[in-house]
């Protein structure tokens, strides 16, 4: 609580800017992150093999699925450590970086018909780099932001920039 004669700081224009950024790039990474089971139909036909039944292909699209929310703590722990040491605003950069890429990867890359089983192994890579991003950069969203707001305002900050 406060006292009866101070009230809280409101946020400055550049408070709400850092908010707004941080909300926006967690936002754009769970969706990149979560767009990959809309797709799973498409990515289960084009990255296993034809013969294997449809059930089988979906399955393990979805065990690929899992493997980025698994990779989620290893990627917090990696970055978070990085974030100390190189700042949070590079492992911001990193961590939409490390989203954007492997996106643009499944999107280009070869599928089953043209290289085999390199194609599931290959989107494999590609979802555990994506969920150490999110991992990562959740997380550092929430130190991001409460460095950077008044300290009665710390919580307001870390829901606003809440995603998951």
């Amino acid at each position: 609580m406060f006292p009866s004669s101070a009230s809280p700081t409101s946020l400055t224009r550049a408070d709400h800017k850092t908010l707004a950024l941080a909300a926006l790039g967690g936002a754009l990474e769970i969706y990149d992150f979560i767009i990959f089971v809309f797709f799973m139909l498409t990515l289960s036909t084009l990255f296993f093999p034809p013969e294997m039944p449809e059930w089988l292909r979906v399955l393990q699209s979805f065990g690929i699925f899992a493997t980025g929310y698994l990779a989620r703590p290893l990627g917090g722990l990696v970055m978070a450590h990085y974030a100390d040491r190189l700042g949070r605003k590079r492992m911001f950069s990193l961590s939409i970086l490390m989203m954007a890429v492997p996106c643009l990867l499944v999107g280009i890359m070869p599928v089953y018909a043209d290289i085999g089983y390199l194609a599931p192994l290959a989107l494999l890579a590609l979802r555990v780099l994506q969920g150490a991003a999110v991992g990562g950069e959740v997380p550092s969203a929430w130190v991001f932001v409460a460095e950077h707001v008044p300290v009665e305002r710390r919580g307001y900050a870390r829901a606003s920039c809440r995603l998951d």
